[in-house]
C-alpha cells in the first residue's frame, strides 16, 4: 500500500512527519501546531496502519509515535520497523513510565517524551533529531575529510556509508548508536563527558535525569559484546565514556 500527502504549495514543507496517535483530540492539536510549524503531517490511528505507512511511504522523514496503541502497540510498531527501516523515531511515553522510555531506546528509538509534553518542548526534540539526521547525511565527511573509516581494535566504522563491522561481519547499530560510537572513536582511551555527548550525537543539552546516553551506551556494549567485539565502552562516574580497545 503507498501513502501519499498533498502539499499546499503556499508554504515551504521543510519534512513530512508521519504521527501514529490514537487520541483524535491530541492528533488533532499536533497536526495543526505541527503544519503551523512548516512541517507535513500524515496521522495513522493504530499501530498497523502507522507500520505499513512508515515502511511504504517513501516520503517521511521522522516518525511520533505513542506507545499506547490499539491493533499493535507502540514498542512493537518499533521493534518491527527497525527491522527494515532507520527512519527516526521520537516515541511519545506515559509520563513516569520509565520501562517504556528504556525498551524504547533499547529498541532503536532517537528520543522520547513524556505526556502530557509542553508543544515547544516537542518540536525542540523534533529539531535536533533533524539536525543529527541532516548532519550526518551532509557533515558526516567534515570531522574525517581524508578518513573514508575509523580503525579502533577490531572495529571499523565507516564514516560515509554509517556502517559499524566487527572482524568484517557487520553490527546493527542506530543512528544515535552510531553518532556516539564514532564520536568515541575519535579521541580512544578517553573519557568523554555525558554532556559533551548528548550535545554532539544527540543533538540537545543534557537535562536532569535523562538516562538517553546510558541507554544507547549499554545497547552499544550488548550489540559489541555479542558481535565478538574486543573494543570496551568504559565508564568512570562523573567524567564520562570512552573507548578502549
Amino acid at each position: 500500500m503507498r501513502f501519499s500527502v498533498t502539499v499546499n504549495t503556499n508554504q515551504r514543507v521543510s519534512m513530512a512527519i508521519l504521527l501514529i496517535e490514537d487520541d483524535k483530540g491530541l492528533a488533532e492539536l499536533l497536526s495543526e501546531f505541527l503544519g503551523l510549524s512548516g512541517y507535513q503531517v500524515v496521522h495513522c490511528a493504530d499501530g498497523e496502519a502507522g507500520l505499513d505507512a512508515a515502511l511504504n511511504y517513501e516520503g517521511i522523514d521522522l516518525v511520533l509515535l505513542d506507545v499506547m496503541l490499539p491493533k499493535l502497540n507502540g514498542i512493537d510498531v518499533l521493534k518491527l520497523l527497525r527491522q527494515k527501516s532507520d527512519l527516526p523515531v521520537l516515541m511519545l511515553t506515559a509520563r513516569g513510565d520509565d520501562l517504556d522510555k528504556v525498551l524504547g531506546l533499547e529498541l532503536g528509538a532517537d528520543d522520547y517524551l513524556a505526556k502530557p509534553f509542553n508543544d515547544r518542548e516537542l518540536l525542540a526534540r523534533i529539531r535536533a533529531i533533524m539536525r543529527r539526521t541532516q548532519d550526518n547525511l551532509t557533515k558526516r565527511n567534515e570531522i574525517t575529510q581524508q578518513q573514508a573509516s575509523i580503525a579502533t581494535g577490531d572495529l571499523v566504522i565507516d564514516v560515509k556509508r554509517m556502517l559499524v563491522s566487527c572482524k568484517g561481519a557487520s553490527v546493527d547499530v542506530t543512528g544515535s548508536e552510531f553518532a556516539i560510537l564514532k564520536y568515541l572513536s575519535l579521541k580512544p582511551g578517553e573519557l568523554i563527558s555525558k554532556e559533551t555527548l548528548s550535545e554532539h550525537c544527540l543533538g540537545r543539552r543534557l537535562q536532569a535525569f535523562d538516562r538517553s546516553i546510558d541507554t544507547h551506551v549499554s545497547n552499544l556494549r550488548k550489540k559489541l559484546s555479542s558481535a565478538g567485539s574486543a573494543v570496551e565502552i568504559k565508564s568512570q562516574r562523573g567524567r564520562g565514556y570512552g573507548v578502549f580497545a
